[in-house]
């Protein structure tokens, strides 16, 4: 691209503003610009969470990933969907709940690892068995 995203999220509660500006996480992309507090946000930060959202951590890339590099899951390949197609058949409602973080702190799609060309993503802390969604209050 040829310059930053604006993304906005719900994670005050979680990290202060020092400690989310700048920082390299895992955004889902493909989404329509969507407005919040009248203020556009171009995608979504992906977060591990605890059952009752107690704790949250970022979902990050490996050191060495590549800024903007695709995520893709061991096993499965394909092209992603387009904004209009993603919102109009609800992909992310269907594959969000399979989207977790293992016993090692890698996201995973039904236990198939995320990888880049650096490696898994991961819960920046480790957290484990968590659930993987995006992150708006």
């Amino acid at each position: 691209e040829k310059e930053p995203r604006q993304v906005l999220s719900g994670l005050r509660n979680f990290y202060k503003k020092e400690e989310m500006q700048g920082r390299i996480v895992m955004v889902l992309c493909n989404l329509k610009k969507r407005n919040l507090a009248g203020v556009p946000s171009h995608g979504m930060v992906l977060c591990a969470s605890n059952a009752d959202h107690t704790a949250v951590e970022f979902v990050v890339p490996p050191e060495g990933a590549k800024i903007g590099e695709r995520v893709e899951f061991e096993g499965l390949k394909g092209e992603p969907e387009g904004e209009n197609k993603l919102a109009k058949k609800k992909m992310l409602e269907k594959i969000a709940p399979d989207l977790k973080t293992n016993d090692e702190g890698v996201v995973v799609w039904k236990n198939n690892k995320s990888i880049t060309s650096a490696g898994p993503c991961l819960a920046s802390k480790g957290m484990k068995g968590a659930q993987v969604s995006t992150f708006t209050l």
